[in-house]
């Protein structure tokens, strides 16, 4: 069977396609599935660069979406020709997380064998059925991405209509909530370095735009969008970079989802500032499986479809990256075979 695997220590010129075993028949309570797409995010990006040290010979890639092939002993919820959608924490099915999820030693791509290759058997805890009437490309956008803004907006943040929403930068995870928050009556700013990627948030229904780079003190117009108030919610995936910027734009008792570490995994927090707004700032990694079923129930309801800045065949994994590590993508990059 065909699949992608990293030779240690990582580096994309060390991702190479092999031959490896079939995973055979399911077990009891495992499925089978034959998967055909995959989508990019920070976090693949760091395994196979070696930034995040993986197993020799691991098979990356956390998302993945296909089709079951067939079904073991006491699997109920999937039957085969069921379109389903990988889990990025395969064994946080409900509730509150644990230890062992911060960790990623069940993560698909890192701790385990991930989704770059023609098949898996996996537990039917592994996946959830995508959204009706979806290809398999737009459902491989849900694992990671979608499922980090859903969480950040709706599970933690309890957004209603009528909020106000920053969204930092127009990567995956942004431009999910950029549609979350459109979708449920809410408020968008978005911010970007480029004008056309800022023009193109617009016309997906942005609010309001700033140019961090004409704007380095970005707080201030986000603030006068909203009257000096200040959003409800920020999408925060720059980390230290962007944080103090982050906590100045947010109202008091606003919340902040920290999500990415774009800029850096260490730097100065303005502790007095962040006092002063009383905001809640949380950190947070992608969600469990009762999450992920109910953003799937939700994009269903609402018509939400992502936005794919661009598909690579299964061969062309590596440029993928290249064009992830490029920044000039917009939304998803996605790999479909």
């Amino acid at each position: 069977m065909k699949a992608f695997t990293l030779r240690a220590p990582g580096g994309l010129d060390k991702l190479e396609i092999r031959d490896i075993p079939d995973p055979g028949a399911p077990g009891p309570g495992q499925i089978r599935v034959a998967l055909h797409a995959t989508s990019l995010n920070f976090h693949d990006l760091l395994v196979v660069s070696g930034k995040s040290p993986a197993a020799d010979g691991r098979v990356p890639m956390s998302d993945g979406a296909g089709v079951v092939e067939a079904v073991g002993d006491g699997v109920t919820e999937f039957k085969a020709g069921d379109h389903v959608v990988s889990c990025f924490f395969p064994q946080w099915a409900d509730g509150l997380p644990q230890a062992e999820v911060g960790n990623f030693a069940g993560t698909p791509g890192d701790g385990i064998d991930g989704m770059a290759a023609m098949h898996v058997v996996r537990a039917a805890g592994a996946f959830t059925h995508a959204p009706r009437g979806w290809s398999h490309t737009e459902a491989a956008t849900i694992t990671t991405a979608g499922l980090t803004a859903w969480r950040a907006l709706v599970v933690d943040g309890g957004l209603k209509a009528g909020d106000t929403v920053l969204a930092l930068g127009t990567g995956g995870v942004s431009i999910a909530a950029l549609q979350i928050a459109k979708a449920m009556g809410a408020q968008v700013i978005v911010t970007s370095s480029s004008d056309e990627k800022l023009a193109r948030a617009k016309a997906l229904g942005a609010d309001h735009v700033v140019n961090y780079r004409t704007h380095e003190q970005w707080a201030g117009p986000v603030r006068e969008f909203t009257g000096g108030r200040g959003v409800d919610h920020v999408i925060e995936v720059g980390g230290p970079g962007t944080l103090a910027q982050s906590i100045e734009a947010v109202r008091v008792g606003g919340h902040i989802a920290l999500i990415g570490v774009l800029t850096g995994r260490e730097g100065n927090v303005p502790t007095s500032l962040l006092m002063a707004r009383q905001a809640k700032l949380q950190g947070l990694i992608v969600g469990s499986r009762r999450h992920q079923q109910d953003y799937v129930r939700a994009l269903e309801s609402n018509g939400v479809r992502p936005v794919i800045d661009r598909t690579f065949p299964f061969d062309a994994l590596p440029d993928a990256f290249r064009h992830q590590e490029s920044g000039s993508h917009f939304g998803k990059i996605c790999v479909e075979w």
